[in-house]
């Protein structure tokens, strides 16, 4: 009896990320509003009825398909080097899937407020991109590129905020360079937690004391 469970429980997990698969190709090639059921369900041979026997509603496989994307992201880009030239890789490959950042923004915004379906799971994920930075940063002071004179939580939080701001920023407008950006503020950072927090700070526009 438990071998006949394992059958149809296996090949549901195998739909599943099937369809988690052809709705991040969709989403990425036609953005979010404009990746509808019908296509997903047409890709992996299932009726649009039969797309909801896996995920109960829309928001919840776009939430989904959210996880998945974080999840590649990470195995292939941050992982590797567990660095901020992790994250950097990251944020490039973000301009490539336009349709998955305007699902990140949209989503990101609409859980803010109330108990949207996705809530919970941006509160997990903020939690966990503020740990991969600090992480990054922790990394950076081991290399010497960061000094001790860093809070590193609030440093952390400081560069997620801007990354997502970035990315609503280049959704507008798609000349801005988020990477480049993002590693500005970075510098910016590790120049500081060199300088002890009583140091004096050169005016603007002059050199810094020798």
């Amino acid at each position: 009896m438990r071998m006949s469970q394992r059958g149809p429980y296996a090949k549901g997990v195998r739909k599943r990320q099937e369809i988690l698969q052809a709705a991040l190709e969709v989403v990425a090639e036609h953005g979010f509003h404009q990746a509808f059921n019908r296509e997903i369900a047409e890709r992996v041979g299932l009726s649009q009825a039969g797309l909801m026997h896996y995920f109960g509603s829309r928001e919840d496989l776009y939430m989904e398909v959210l996880r998945a994307r974080d999840t590649h992201d990470s195995a292939a880009y941050w992982e590797p080097t567990g660095d901020f030239e992790g994250i950097l890789q990251v944020i490039s490959h973000n301009t490539e899937v336009p349709g998955l950042v305007q699902l990140y923004v949209e989503f990101s915004a609409e859980a803010s407020i109330g108990r949207h379906p996705a809530h919970d799971y941006f509160v997990e994920r903020n939690a966990w991109v503020i740990g991969v930075f600090s992480t990054a940063i922790r990394r950076a002071q081991e290399s010497g590129e960061f000094g001790p004179h860093i809070d590193i939580e609030a440093a952390a939080r400081t560069l997620v905020a801007a990354a997502d701001g970035f990315q609503q920023q280049w959704l507008l407008d798609r000349d801005v360079d988020m990477a480049g950006l993002l590693k500005e503020l970075w510098l910016a950072l590790a120049t500081r937690s060199h300088q002890p927090p009583d140091a004096p700070r050169a005016a603007p526009g002059t050199a810094p004391a020798e």
